[in-house]
């Protein structure tokens, strides 16, 4: 989503300068083209030679660089951009961005800024909560800016609270989901399932798996993004959605999710099913917690779970596509095909729990996709936000 981006990143006198020695890397491993504007406060947290050595550019710190009539154009600047991000942001820089103080490069160039401004604050939690620091975030809110949330956690003054610059590759994240290509699924419906269910033994304990939901709920953010209505119905996870594109379901056991998904799939144009369902269920649930001092031992019997994907694809019309996920332990690809073609899914997306960093909990997964047609496209170990746009890619073809 970045690769050819014009990107210029200002840095303030914040100790959080440091980082973006990181977020520079991350920005041209991306693809993108950085041009640094620094407050002559940042140069005390951060080296310009550093930078350059990052960039690839000179550093503009002033509007004189010399003495023989040369200036830096912040009004070029403001045109050349494709995107302005200034992080550190300190509560000085927002004060004066607030009020239109153009007593630097920094702040000259953010007014003639014609792209949208990204502004990731970071400083003490009590400077953050001041209400003078709150009123002008506000108002950079008011004039179109996109103000990156600070994280919670330790400080520079070794208090613990909110305050500290979001991590460089949060902001990246940021940047990707901002400039990630609205129209390719536009005006579809998509249906997505993510995570686990829980088959309730009794009360308080379940049958379940490891399923994070993270790789659904990026799908989500990924098809909302790119224009789609998202449906997501979600079994038990702690993860929240951004985008206002998605509606979504929740839901606890394999049934729940089951008739959501029978509901809501004849008015879709998609589905991809990434939920990670319990193939079984205990046969009988006790009301009441069992107790461990009235049963010696304890023998569940279980008794198969509707099959969602199966059912889905018996219903499908031929305008729709329907698309599964395969977690494979051996013969990944023979038992993916297979899935397929039983199911009447028009592509499968294969993880392997013997590839590194892929499979439940990780923030990466490495994938093959599996088409009806006999295609496989292997793709590497990527996060998985890049690994979304890689199957809403293969969606939109379909589309």
């Amino acid at each position: 989503m970045l690769q050819g981006k014009k990107i210029v990143l200002g840095i303030t006198g914040s100790i959080a300068a440091y980082k973006t020695a990181y977020l520079i890397r991350a920005l041209i491993k991306k693809g993108a083209e950085v041009q640094i504007v620094i407050t002559p406060a940042g140069k005390e947290f951060i080296t310009p030679i550093t930078l350059s050595a990052l960039t690839s550019k000179p550093v503009i710190s002033e509007f004189f660089s010399n003495r023989d009539g040369t200036w830096n154009s912040h009004v070029d600047l403001g045109l050349w951009a494709d995107v302005m991000v200034i992080a550190p942001a300190t509560a000085s820089t927002i004060g004066k961005m607030a009020n239109g103080v153009a007593d630097n490069m920094l702040v000259t160039t953010y007014l003639s800024m014609k792209a949208p401004v990204f502004v990731a604050p970071a400083m003490d939690l009590d400077m953050f909560a001041h209400p003078a620091t709150q009123k002008n975030l506000e108002i950079l809110r008011s004039y179109g800016n996109h103000i990156i949330e600070p994280a919670e956690g330790e400080l520079a003054s070794h208090l613990v609270g909110k305050g500290r610059m979001e991590e460089p590759d949060k902001i990246v994240e940021l940047l990707e989901r901002f400039f990630a290509p609205s129209g390719l699924l536009a005006k579809k419906k998509v249906l997505i399932t993510a995570g686990p269910t829980y088959e309730k033994i009794d009360p308080v304990r379940f049958i379940g798996n490891y399923s994070s939901g993270k790789m659904g709920f990026a799908l989500a953010e990924a098809c909302a993004s790119c224009g789609a209505e998202v449906t997501l119905i979600a079994g038990p996870v702690s993860l929240s959605t951004h985008h206002p594109g998605i509606q979504r379901i929740n839901v606890e056991s394999a049934e729940e999710m089951y008739k959501a998904s029978l509901k809501v799939f004849p008015e879709m144009d998609a589905a991809i099913l990434c939920a990670a369902v319990a193939d079984y269920r205990p046969s009988q649930r006790a009301m009441e917690k069992i107790k461990r001092e009235t049963m010696e031992t304890m023998t569940l019997q279980l008794v198969p779970n509707k099959d969602i994907a199966a059912s889905l694809g018996a219903i499908k019309h031929p305008h729709q596509i329907l698309a599964g996920f395969a977690l494979e332990t051996t013969d990944e690809q023979l038992h993916a095909a297979a899935k397929l073609k039983k199911k009447n899914l028009d592509f499968i997306v294969l993880n392997s729990l013997n590839d590194r960093g892929a499979g439940f909990g990780y923030d990466t997964n490495k994938i093959t996709i599996l088409t009806r047609h006999g295609e496989s496209t292997v793709y590497p170990l990527k996060s998985k936000r890049e690994v979304a746009y890689d199957i809403v890619t293969k969606l939109a073809e379909y589309l």
